[in-house]
């Protein structure tokens, strides 16, 4: 018989994101381990709207502790992906399925190296959580959908369990797309919060918009190139939201450069890049962007 506790979800990363979604599993009638991290846990919990909810789970520190688990949740920063190699490695089986919960539009080429046969499932995450002590965070719904996965039967059947936890979902035929649409917002609002040293209001500057349209528009003719059905008018509605986002919102690049943690730039702006170089396309302010990211140091700022 089926039951939660032959199919436990590995959790590789167990931020804010990767709790999100694992607690939805948890709350599906899935069991949870959690990977690794500095700090064991044997409870997660989710507060929203005020009201919190734990679920207990299994914590192991070493690879083997996964071995026979057939569905994986990869949540931890894209530049970390290396670093958790070895845990990748060890859902490398066919029967292997891994949701890949990453920014940036190369989720599947980051992570295919490590987990061969496996499944990948790439997604698109809207959230917008704080993680408040380890194995725990406070979840706030942005918009009308929480994650988007690609319309296949991998996707199909992690979207109905990520329903039934809680999770508002969808399958996209064009995951492409959706990834580069919400890539838009963060080679914007990521990096000029983080240079700049401001909150999102920043946006609203005449100066930074104006270096805001030209990186989406650069943007919009490599992802075009790379097979993405973009548009101008992603440009419109992607800056239109940034400008109108909740006073005193932050991003998380922003927070890491304040806390002098290594900048998530490659895997956003980085990605604009690679694309552009690929198809010959020419995008000389995200390129000074890049430069201007990769030079700084993992330090708090002054």
């Amino acid at each position: 018989m089926d039951t939660q506790h032959e199919r436990p979800v590995a959790v590789i990363g167990a931020g804010a994101i990767g709790l999100s979604l694992a607690s939805a599993l948890a709350r599906a009638g899935r069991s949870i381990t959690v990977c690794g991290g500095r700090e064991p846990v044997d409870r997660i919990g989710i507060t929203e709207d005020g009201v919190r909810e734990t679920w207990p789970v299994r914590h192991v520190t070493d690879p083997a502790g996964i071995a026979g688990h057939t569905t994986a949740i990869v949540a931890v920063k894209a530049h970390h992906t290396t670093a958790v190699a070895h845990w990748l490695r060890a859902l490398a089986r066919p029967d292997a399925r891994v949701l890949v919960a990453q920014n940036g539009v190369e989720q599947h080429e980051r992570v295919a190296p490590h987990v061969g046969p496996a499944r990948i499932v790439p997604s698109v995450v809207y959230l917008n959580v704080e993680r408040t002590a380890p194995g725990h965070a406070r979840l706030r719904r942005v918009g009308a959908l929480d994650i988007a996965l690609p319309d296949d039967a991998s996707g199909a059947a992690l979207a109905a369990e990520l329903e039934a936890g809680g999770m508002r979902t969808s399958t996209e035929a064009d995951l492409r797309t959706v990834a580069w649409t919400k890539l838009l917002t963060n080679i914007t609002a990521n990096p000029l919060t983080a240079l700049t040293g401001r909150r999102a209001d920043v946006m609203r500057d005449p100066g930074i918009e104006r270096i805001a349209r030209r990186l989406m528009a650069e943007a919009v003719e490599a992802g075009r190139a790379d097979g993405a059905a973009l548009t101008d008018e992603h440009v419109e509605r992607a800056l239109h939201w940034l400008q109108h986002v909740p006073e005193g919102s932050t991003t998380s690049m922003r927070e890491d450069r304040l806390a002098g943690r290594p900048l998530e730039y490659d895997a956003l702006t980085g990605a604009v890049v690679r694309a552009a170089e690929r198809h010959g396309v020419d995008v000389p302010v995200n390129r000074s962007v890049l430069a201007l990211l990769a030079a700084i140091e993992p330090e708090v700022m002054a």
